[in-house]
C-alpha cells in the first residue's frame, strides 16, 4: 500500500499538533520532552523513509510491468488480468 503525498503530509501534520500539545500541556521534565521529541523525530524519519521506498518499489514494479507486456507483444502471447 503506497501513501500518498496528500495522507503523507496530513500524517505529519498530525504529528505536529500532538508534538505541539505535548508540550504546551504536558508537565514532564525537559529530558522527557527531549525523549519524546527525539521518538517523534525518528517516527519522521522512519516514515519518510518508508514513503520514499514505496515510491521507488512502484516505479520498479511498473517499469517491470511495461518489460512484461513489451516481451508478450514481441512474442505474440495474450496476457489474461484475471
Amino acid at each position: 500500500m503506497t501513501m500518498s503525498q496528500d495522507e503523507f503530509t496530513k500524517l505529519f501534520k498530525e504529528i505536529h499538533k500532538v508534538n505541539t500539545n505535548l508540550l504546551l500541556h504536558s508537565e514532564a521534565s525537559s529530558k522527557e520532552h527531549g525523549e519524546i521529541n527525539g521518538a517523534i523525530g525518528e517516527l519522521g524519519g522512519q516514515i519518510r523513509d518508508y514513503h520514499q521506498e514505496m515510491i521507488m518499489l512502484a516505479r520498479k514494479v511498473d517499469r517491470m510491468e511495461r518489460w512484461i507486456l513489451q516481451i508478450a507483444d514481441k512474442t505474440g502471447i495474450k496476457l489474461s488480468y484475471d
